[in-house]
């Protein structure tokens, strides 16, 4: 192992793997750190969902493009990364949130995405699960889903294949350009790259990142049960909710025929499963479906994401720390955004151009005092 690299990757999950596999392929020497598994942490928890979010014009732009880099990496091997293009149904409860579909779906359909706009009648045709009465929903067709530990093994094997290495061992600290770790030996880069998540604030603690805890469930095999994603227009508000905890109806068929039920949001930094939020998640979820009430649920587990105060990421050099740059603070769109953070971060390195603008998603705003990086 090399004790000297171009640059450290802290955390080898969806969005480290992505940037160590975007910075390896631009012929930079790369050095992976993980504590823990490959793919663990948030990027094992999460739902998995590839799904372009327009809460505002930086996350559709961010989500969108990420998106397009999906489908070109996954047609590659769609079975390594059990993908499948199931497509995303925002479903409207009434009228109001009809006309509010009817919006969204122009506002994607500006950035290029497959949109339709179901009424009632076609909304039950293609998900007659539904509970009776809803008005209708979004369909947007280019959403997918992968299975994030596979996919970040993946990354990491081609970064590997372009040389980076991989350091199994746990951060004690970052220095100026070095890490420190726990066994005493220390790691030297010209950069380094914080993508460990909502451990970021362990090594950071300046960071203005907050951990969200989620739970999620996973039933039986019930093939054909649900065909889309299904989610309700309400799931936005529950996302960005600066206070309090609440859930969200987030069904999703994965390609084992299991139904994966989300969602919930907790300011909660511990790991444990709540018995009360779990009981609110699944009764909200089959007050949609109301058969769900009726399937065998497997497991139940957590997770946590990291947010920040804005609800955008932090991509891009910290100006505290000379060398130090971050990939973090993506809360529940970690697994969709992980490919352009990793283009935005790598371009930003090696004075790239890339297809949005990057001041959006900067960790200088933040920051009271200009930037001084180099």
């Amino acid at each position: 192992m090399s004790q000297s690299a171009d640059v450290i990757v802290i955390g080898a999950g969806i969005i480290g793997g992505a940037c160590a596999d975007a910075l390896a392929a631009r012929g930079l020497q790369v050095t992976v750190i993980e504590q823990d598994a490959i793919g663990s942490g948030a990027t094992a928890a999460g739902m998995g969902h590839l799904v372009a979010m327009d809460d505002n014009a930086e996350e559709l732009a961010l989500s969108s493009w990420s998106i397009r880099l999906w489908n070109e990496f996954v047609d590659e091997h769609p079975h390594s990364h059990e993908y499948s293009r199931c497509g995303t149904i925002w479903v409207a409860s009434d009228e109001e949130e009809l006309a509010a579909a009817q919006a969204k779906g122009s506002n994607m359909r500006a950035h290029g995405l497959q949109c339709e706009l179901l009424d009632a009648r076609a909304l039950y045709e293609r998900e007659p699960a539904l509970r009776p009465g809803l008005a209708g929903g979004l369909l947007v067709g280019g959403d997918g889903l992968v299975y994030p530990p596979k996919s970040a093994r993946i990354l990491l094997d081609r970064a590997r294949s372009r040389g980076a290495q991989l350091v199994a061992g746990a951060v004690a600290a970052i220095e100026d350009r070095a890490v420190l770790l726990r066994d005493g030996s220390r790691l030297h880069a010209d950069s380094i790259v914080l993508a460990a998540g909502a451990r970021c604030t362990e090594l950071l603690p300046a960071l203005p990142l907050q951990a969200k805890k989620g739970h999620l469930a996973i039933t039986d095999r019930y093939p054909g049960f649900i065909r889309h994603q299904l989610v309700e227009l309400g799931y936005i508000k529950s996302a960005h909710a600066a206070s309090g905890d609440s859930v969200a109806f987030n069904l999703q068929p994965r390609p084992t025929g299991q139904i994966l039920i989300g969602s919930s949001r907790q300011f909660n930094a511990s790991l444990d499963a709540e018995p009360a939020m779990l009981s609110r998640m699944l009764r909200h979820a089959a007050s949609f479906v109301p058969q769900l009430a009726g399937l065998n649920v497997l497991r139940c587990w957590t997770g946590l994401r990291a947010a920040s105060p804005d609800g955008l990421p932090l991509i891009g050099p910290w100006p505290a720390r000379r060398g130090l740059w971050l990939a973090t603070g993506h809360e529940g769109l970690g697994i969709t955004t992980s490919l352009a953070t990793a283009q935005l971060l790598a371009a930003q390195m090696t004075d790239g151009s890339v297809p949005i603008p990057l001041q959006p998603y900067l960790p200088q705003r933040f920051m009271l005092a200009p930037s001084n990086h180099v």
